[in-house]
């Protein structure tokens, strides 16, 4: 079982860009059923075009961190324990940042609603056909008895 986020403004479809999202909608997901387990939610903020200010908070402590760059981190942050995460848009900083956290963004070209996004993930688990699924379950998947052995010290 593993977690996967979905960038959502209204819990039923993936709707949002990444770092614009309202919020996130986390699902544990298995090859039989998958559940929410949790939703991030952000508040929404002014678009007045000063995005990229310098916080004051963060200018006074020298971090010279940029507003949209604490969004960023949030969010990473928020997902840390999701093997991937849905959404319409995700620029080249996030996805370099979601990669070394290990979370796989997935860009969808439209809105989707969730419920077929995780019917397929489901499918997917059992029976492949998803890259980044398929890598994930088989690196999730028990060592082989040999390569058990082996490590053991066993010899032919």
């Amino acid at each position: 079982m593993f977690k996967v986020a979905f960038a959502t403004s209204d819990r039923v479809s993936v709707n949002q860009h990444f770092g614009a999202s309202a919020g996130f909608a986390i699902y544990a997901v298995d090859g039989e059923r998958s559940r929410l387990v949790e939703v991030a939610e952000y508040p929404a903020e002014s678009m007045d075009g000063n995005e990229n200010e310098v916080s004051e908070q963060a200018y006074a402590c020298g971090a010279g961190v940029s507003r949209s760059q604490n969004k960023l981190a949030e969010r990473i942050s928020a997902l840390a324990d999701c093997a991937a995460v849905y959404c319409l848009a995700v620029g080249g900083s996030a996805v370099r940042q979601l990669l070394a956290s290990g979370v796989q963004p997935v860009r969808l070209e439209d809105a989707c609603a969730i419920d077929a996004l995780l019917l397929e993930l489901r499918r997917a688990i059992n029976v492949g056909g998803v890259a980044w699924v398929d890598q994930r379950v088989k690196r999730e998947a028990p060592d082989s008895r040999f390569d058990r052995m082996v490590e053991e010290g066993w010899q032919e």
